[in-house]
């Protein structure tokens, strides 16, 4: 049976990770403890909360439960996610900042090369966000900026260093995937005119 300290522990554990309310049952079914046990727990926490005004508090909805921002701290809470710190990255930025991340120091030609994309608005966007900045100039002609990524970048990828990026060469698919890749491409030329080539008549 687990101890009683443990269980507020872990329920709290729980409610701070899901997305949606997490009903009296499924608790009882996670933890081993009797459904009565987990609803005095639950009571225990949603007045813990309440009364030393934390910034959140235990909502029983939907037949669940689940933690919400305390209602006083809308108005600043409501900014910060509007701030730009706070948005997510387009899915142009990400691409940006992983081959920042890999071919590092790069200039900016350099990842547009790679993206097949300008990378101008992405790289603006990266260094806003102080996860990108300039870490000196290249040798070649015209002495572009090179690129690299931030101490902000390393916090936020939760890396000590960047010697603990993943290895690329865990992403690249199998020789079945890249078999099935290659089909693909083929039947779609096949399938497709070529824009010199007259379209067959339908009459």
């Amino acid at each position: 049976m687990i101890e009683l300290k443990q269980l507020k522990s872990t329920i709290e554990s729980i409610l701070f990770v899901i997305d949606e309310p997490v009903s009296l049952r499924k608790l009882s079914e996670v933890t081993g403890a009797g459904k009565d046990v987990v609803k005095d727990v639950l009571d225990s926490l949603g007045l813990e909360y309440e009364n030393d005004y934390r910034g959140f508090l235990l909502r029983e909805v939907a037949d669940g439960y689940r933690l919400y921002t305390n209602p006083a701290n809308a108005s600043v809470v409501e900014s910060f996610i509007s701030s730009s710190d706070c948005k997510r990255l387009t899915q142009a930025a990400l691409e940006t900042l992983a081959i920042i991340a890999y071919k590092q120091p790069v200039t900016r030609s350099q990842i547009s090369e790679i993206r097949g994309v300008n990378a101008e608005g992405s790289i603006a966007t990266l260094m806003q966000r102080k996860l990108v900045e300039e870490t000196g100039r290249s040798n070649s002609v015209g002495n572009p900026i090179l690129y690299g990524t931030t101490k902000k970048f390393l916090e936020s990828a939760g890396l000590k260093t960047l010697k603990g990026l993943p290895n690329l060469e865990d992403f690249a698919p199998d020789e079945q995937t890249k078999e099935q890749i290659r089909k693909s491409l083929d039947n779609k030329d096949e399938t497709i005119p070529h824009p010199s080539s007259p379209v067959p008549s339908t009459d």
